[in-house]
């Protein structure tokens, strides 16, 4: 994620842009920078890192302005750096654009510009945006835009500004969030609502295919093809706490509603579906290095336990590693065996869990390759290992992980292909198979999060109980876990996951009328094996639920109720099946009156052991 914030009005424009950016930074951590029109000048200030060095450097230097736009950074095309943070210009220096998004064919787009001219300064995707805006230009900075984004595909919200059409801002949206605050004698474009609640409450959200002419006596909307367009104000009363649930009742469902663009983010810039081809050269880790691996350790807690299970299949199945998964509370005080032709992977969504980190900086004598993965950039587990693997999952404010758990495997499928390719145990035809699985699993998500109220329709038939069983077999008994932790932690339900072959070695004496269970059971290698322990159940008068692909219709007669999700390789199957266990889970505890976002008890970050 990107974050954009614009302004045009009779106040200072800078300190605006700042505080804006300062409140979208959970959009982007590692580049930063802000355009100003002071008369018919642009002046540019950008910098690598977070924002505390734009403001440094524009105490400095500073700028005054009319009018100006402002962008923090997570990079998608090009490495962090000060030549590729935003804004962007083209070649004469009059046009500057801010973006967020993926431009897919920004290749084509680029060769085809060079040959008609234009330079290029950077790597991004984001500067042909420029090139075209400047290669349409005649006399309208608006219709230049609308005749640029014809051209391009992805998805993406730009601001643009030149000072060859004086005193506008020009917003676009195809994909990502652009919101339009209304003021008086003054008007602001943002990526989200709250770095605009202390100016207006007057909100206009564009919608994709549609655009903002922003001035400071008003603002024009119209679609891409210059059809002036009515667009609704939104008179926002909301506290800036609601305004970040965007509109859900909790933090908690909001971010499970996330997952197929957090999902989205993780895999963008890393994959190529014409080459197979998995791009991880930011994690400074070598592919030499890499190469002379020979065992893996994953070690982490709590639902990145769960997460590094799932990705100790991924690993062993595509790279042909083995994996050991440890927690880190017990691991530290084992004798460990590493050397230096062991990877050992720190999983941790903050990066500042203390049973890792001790872990981490224990298994560091035995001068084993370490990488993390994390979701927080510089924390401190990414600062001391010698590679990291971001998430791009933003912000999660649930104490209980959803999205991040998501975004874990997302990494975690990337690292095992990148292994397996830098090692030649996976052929280009199975690399492009196991991608096109992988870029698929957004729109899978979506399809099952579109049957979240059927899912709370079951689940509230649940509510009374005391206690639950969840099974699965192979890469799905990490997801039964994962959906026993769930259940447990937001709805205080008593709640077991296990591997459905272990069940006749004791649960199964739980089993009657009172103790539901959940069972995993897609069409993959192990489905006739859960069939059978589902035919336990069964006899013992056991209640079952299954998570199970919608085109299954075996096991319709087996089991009480089914929650279908779509098809998807066998081994990528956790991605979806966790996704109705988590609104399982919520839904029950939503209606049992428990506090959802902060579950007695939890943290959201153990920073102690």
């Amino acid at each position: 994620m990107c974050g954009i914030i614009g302004y045009t009005g009779p106040k200072s424009v800078v300190p605006i842009l700042i505080e804006g950016l300062k409140k979208l930074e959970y959009r982007g951590y590692d580049s930063a920078g802000v355009a100003v029109v002071n008369k018919s000048k642009i002046q540019v200030r950008r910098v690598k890192g977070k924002i505390i060095g734009l403001e440094k450097n524009l105490k400095l230097s500073p700028l005054n302005g009319s009018y100006g736009v402002g962008h923090t950074r997570w990079a998608t095309h090009g490495r962090p750096c000060e030549e590729n943070a935003h804004p962007h210009q083209d070649c004469t220096g009059s046009i500057v654009v801010v973006h967020n998004g993926i431009i897919e064919n920004y290749l084509p787009l680029k060769q085809k510009l060079k040959e008609e001219g234009h330079t290029f300064c950077t790597e991004t995707d984001t500067e042909v945006i420029a090139h075209l805006v400047e290669k349409y230009f005649q006399s309208s900075l608006e219709e230049a835009v609308q005749q640029a984004v014809q051209e391009l595909e992805g998805a993406y919200a730009i601001a643009v500004l030149s000072t060859r059409d004086l005193g506008k801002i020009v917003a676009a949206k195809d994909g990502p969030p652009v919101v339009v605050g209304l003021g008086d004698k003054e008007n602001f474009v943002s990526s989200d609502i709250n770095p605009l609640l202390n100016y207006t409450q007057k909100i206009v959200f564009l919608e994709d295919g549609e655009m903002a002419v922003i001035g400071t006596q008003g603002v024009k909307f119209c679609d891409f093809k210059g059809s002036v367009l009515e667009k609704k104000v939104e008179h926002i009363t909301w506290s800036p706490l609601m305004i970040e649930k965007g509109g859900f009742k909790h933090f908690m469902l909001k971010e499970i509603f996330e997952q197929p663009q957090v999902v989205r983010d993780t895999l963008k810039g890393r994959i190529s579906l014409d080459s197979g081809k998995i791009c991880l050269d930011e994690i400074g880790i070598t592919p030499e290095s890499l190469k002379d691996i020979t065992r893996a350790v994953i070690i982490a807690c709590g639902t990145s336990y769960h997460a590094g299970l799932v990705g100790k299949y991924f690993l062993e199945t595509i790279a042909r590693v083995p994996v050991d998964v440890e927690f880190a509370s017990e691991y530290r005080y084992r004798e460990f065996i590493l050397d230096e032709k062991t990877l050992v992977i720190v999983i941790s969504q903050s990066g500042e869990t203390a049973d890792s980190l001790a872990a981490l900086r224990a298994v560091k004598e035995k001068n084993p390759v370490s990488l993390a993965i994390c979701n927080v950039v510089n924390s401190s587990i990414p600062r001391e290992t010698d590679g990291v693997l971001y998430t791009h999952a933003g912000p999660e404010i649930g104490v209980a992980a959803t999205k991040t758990f998501s975004a874990q495997l997302a990494a975690l499928a990337l690292l095992a292909l990148h292994l397996a390719q830098v090692k030649g145990k996976i052929n280009e035809k199975e690399s492009l198979s196991f991608i096109e699985s992988l870029q698929r699993i957004p729109h899978k998500m979506e399809n099952i999060l579109n049957q979240a109220k059927s899912i709370e329709e079951l689940a509230l038939e649940f509510v009374s109980f005391s206690h639950f069983l969840y099974l699965g077999r192979g890469v799905n008994f990490p997801v039964a876990l994962e959906g026993a932790l769930k259940l447990k932690e937001i709805s205080y339900i008593h709640a077991e996951g296990y591997p459905g072959g272990e069940m006749k070695h004791g649960p199964i004496a739980l089993i009657d009328e009172k103790m539901p269970t959940m069972t995993i059971v897609p069409r993959d290698g192990v489905y006739e094996k859960m069939l059978s322990n589902i035919s336990e159940i069964k006899t013992r008068d056991g209640y079952i639920l299954a998570v199970a692909f919608e085109d299954d219709e075996e096991i319709k007669e087996k089991v009480d109720k089914v929650i279908p999700i779509p098809s998807v390789h066998p081994l990528f199957t956790p991605f979806l099946a966790t996704l109705p266990l988590q609104l399982f889970a919520y839904y029950i505890a939503s209606k049992r009156g428990a506090d959802v976002d902060q579950p007695r008890n939890l943290a959201k970050s153990v920073t102690v052991e």
